[in-house]
């Protein structure tokens, strides 16, 4: 009988820690499947342009700081304001293409559903969850809860070369 309470409150919590990631599931699948097909307003209702914007202007800046010495000096100089520019500029579904592709979100497969892709969600200490690469692997987009209810993407930590144009 002992065990088997154990059991229960051992499948009880770990219950708990899914929840959040099948709900956010359902968000990160929509926005996928938005990016796959160019679907400007659910891609739109589905990004946190505000903190994803700033995300990307911080690492645009931070890689043009990293050249030879003249290329950071003016980084330091017109990095913020292009780094704004770039920023708009890369927050379209057609840029995130190949970030969807790699989950399988493509026109020629088919298409994941919102339990597979549950399991590429981890969930981070602060509340936020993020889509992995692997499973003990690092974060490739990042997505906060909303006050209207849905996972937002808010942060793209995979390689910037991955955003094309």
């Amino acid at each position: 009988m002992r065990l088997l309470l154990i059991a229960v409150a051992a499948l009880t919590l770990s219950a708990c820690a899914t929840v959040p990631k099948l709900d956010a599931a359902g968000d990160v699948h929509a926005l996928l499947i938005a990016i796959r097909d160019n679907d400007r307003p659910t891609f739109d209702a589905l990004v946190d342009r505000r903190a994803l914007k700033q995300e990307i202007q911080l690492r645009l800046v931070a890689e043009a700081g990293r050249a030879d010495s003249r290329a950071a000096a003016l980084a330091a100089l017109l990095g913020p304001g292009i780094a704004s520019l770039a920023g708009d500029a890369l927050i379209r579904p057609e840029v995130f293409r190949a970030v969807a592709s790699y989950y399988g979100y493509r026109s020629d497969a088919r298409i994941p559903g919102p339990l597979a892709i549950s399991t590429t969600l981890r969930r981070l200490p602060d509340g936020r969850v993020c889509a992995v690469r692997e499973k003990a692997g690092p974060c490739l987009m990042t997505f906060t809860w909303a006050q209207d209810g849905r996972w937002r993407l808010s942060g793209f930590d995979g390689e910037l070369s991955m955003l094309r144009l």
